[in-house]
């Protein structure tokens, strides 16, 4: 199974969530088959004409389940305004598209989450692609999600 998360940062201190009914998340999605990265992002997060604009991806995020490996790409968009997150639409019509600063929405995301966009950050702000195993960051990425 994977998936998409994106990180769009807004401002010098603020990142554009989702905001499904309360629980508030990076905006994420499904990659389908013969899908690229870029292509599932661009269906998470729609808008504009000129859409999002991708900069790289930051971290991949995996971990074996019972009986699957479920890996979520993080990818990070070129900064953007509050107004432009505003003619954004999430892929799932009972979610909103917010802006809320950094430290509000760590303090309001699941701890597996929190990892996820801290370290995604991290990479984006040293121009590294980080890896996250089972919640714990490693050194490398493994050769089969390196590509």
């Amino acid at each position: 199974m994977v998936g998409v998360a994106l990180l769009v940062p807004v401002g010098p201190d603020c990142p554009a969530v989702a905001d499904l009914q309360g629980t508030l998340m990076l905006p994420v999605g499904g990659v389908h088959d013969g899908q690229t990265l870029e292509e599932a992002a661009h269906r998470v997060l729609s808008g504009p004409a000129n859409g999002l604009q991708l900069l790289r991806r930051v971290a991949v995020d995996w971990v074996q389940k019972r009986r699957r490996k479920v890996i979520t790409h993080v990818l990070a968009a070129a900064p953007t305004t509050a107004a432009a997150v505003e003619e954004l639409v999430y892929r799932d019509p009972r979610a909103t598209v917010r802006v809320l600063p950094t430290l509000q929405f760590l303090d309001q995301v699941w701890p597996t989450i929190r990892t996820r966009i801290l370290v995604g950050l991290e990479a984006l702000a040293i121009g590294e692609t980080a890896c996250i195993e089972s919640g714990t960051v490693q050194a490398a990425l493994p050769a089969d999600l390196a590509a």
